[in-house]
């Protein structure tokens, strides 16, 4: 198998496994929190409220991104590649791969959480690996699919380092209702993350178990909006918007 073809099959698998397989990194991520120095992972709000923004500016970078994007985006699909349209306006007139971007900040995140200059080489290391993969695949497809076009596309706008020089308008305007619908679960998901961390922290530092009063207040409003919308979307149809 060629270098090109063994690249695009192990971009495929892993983005098969894109929904679930950065959550493998919880559990090492916990077992250092067992074995750091403790005087540099006790609790520090202002410290945890800088991790929590960087995360939060990633989720709200996917959330522009899915605002804006049709029923047919590519971004869509969780099993193949698949694109009935190429997405070159808006925030991909900007940057070819926001969704991947807005990934990286969201785990960034937590990894800051564990104040480890070792997690957050080995993080950027593993992500470059990660996703270089998946692009590889996916920019593989739409250039089988979409030709000139998307060379054209590809020259002109970089793969994860935004400029602005050639913004085009979206054609379609922003929906929040499509991103509640389709971000929900990131977002509970993601408190839920910090929570555990949190967890993790405590029992390693005090040998008790108990979560610090911020990340309670976080962890109830989360799971509160993610039952809230979940009961929305299956009992209603107030979520979903025509084309998207």
């Amino acid at each position: 198998m060629s270098l090109v073809h063994e690249l695009e099959k192990s971009g495929n698998w892993l983005f098969r496994r894109r929904s679930w397989l950065p959550a493998t990194m919880l559990v090492p991520a916990a077992f250092y929190l067992f074995i750091a120095n403790r005087s540099v992972i006790y609790f520090n709000y202002t410290w945890e409220i800088i991790c929590i923004l960087v995360s939060v500016t990633g989720l709200l970078l996917r959330s522009y991104t899915i605002g804006y994007l049709p029923r047919s985006a590519s971004e869509r699909n969780l099993i193949d590649q698949m694109a009935d349209e190429l997405n070159t306006k808006g925030i991909y007139s900007v940057i070819r791969h926001p969704l991947y971007v807005g990934n990286i900040l969201m785990s960034l995140g937590p990894v800051l959480f564990l104040r480890s200059v070792w997690w957050v080489i080995v993080f950027v290391l593993a992500s470059w690996l990660y996703y270089e993969r998946i692009i590889f695949a996916g920019e593989q497809y739409l250039r089988r699919k979409f030709g000139e076009a998307y060379d054209t596309w590809a020259f002109r706008v970089k793969a994860v380092i935004p400029s602005f020089r050639h913004y085009v308008k979206p054609d379609l305007p922003f929906s929040f209702r499509n991103v509640i619908r389709r971000e929900y679960k990131s977002i509970a998901n993601l408190f839920l993350v910090f929570a555990f961390l949190d967890l993790c922290r405590n029992i390693a530092v005090t040998g008790r178990i108990y979560l610090e009063p911020m990340y309670v207040t976080l962890l109830v409003a989360a799971l509160i909006f993610w039952a809230v919308i979940r009961y929305i979307i299956k009992r209603t149809k107030f979520l979903y918007v025509g084309g998207r």
